[in-house]
């Protein structure tokens, strides 16, 4: 017992002792909202609209709006039609979404091998090649 008490109470003292190692910020004067959204990375309406019409201007964006039936003049108007908060939208969803590829093939690897293990741990029996631990 006496040495379960000298490994808390060794425990306890070097918390103690590296509690005191904590250095406190300090404030260097105040900042603009300004500079918290530049340093956050929130953008203007403008930012949104001028991100937007970058993207019309690759030629795989304007390959497949050319292939939907929507000329890149016409989406140039229609982006210059969006709302502040349409065009806010719209760019964090582009932000979002994933590089070529979808999440299906995720989701069924991921079914796949829940299934997997419900077979070895016994609780289903869906596949005839695992055997089981039960």
């Amino acid at each position: 017992m006496t040495r379960t008490r000298r490994c808390i109470a060794t425990f306890v003292a070097a918390c103690i002792g590296f509690g005191g190692l904590v250095q406190t910020a300090r404030a260097g004067g105040l900042i603009s909202a300004e500079q918290v959204a530049a340093s956050v990375g929130l953008r203007t309406a403008a930012d949104h609209r001028a991100r937007l019409l970058v993207s019309l201007e690759r030629a795989d964006v304007a390959a497949a709006l050319v292939e939907r039936g929507v000329s890149v003049d016409e989406a140039r108007l229609r982006v210059a039609a969006l709302s502040d908060a349409e065009a806010a939208r719209l760019v964090a969803e582009i932000d979002q979404l994933p590089a070529g590829a979808s999440e299906l093939i995720g989701t069924v690897i991921l079914v796949f091998v829940l299934l997997v293990f419900t077979d070895i741990l016994g609780y289903t029996r869906i596949f005839p090649f695992i055997k089981s631990n039960r």
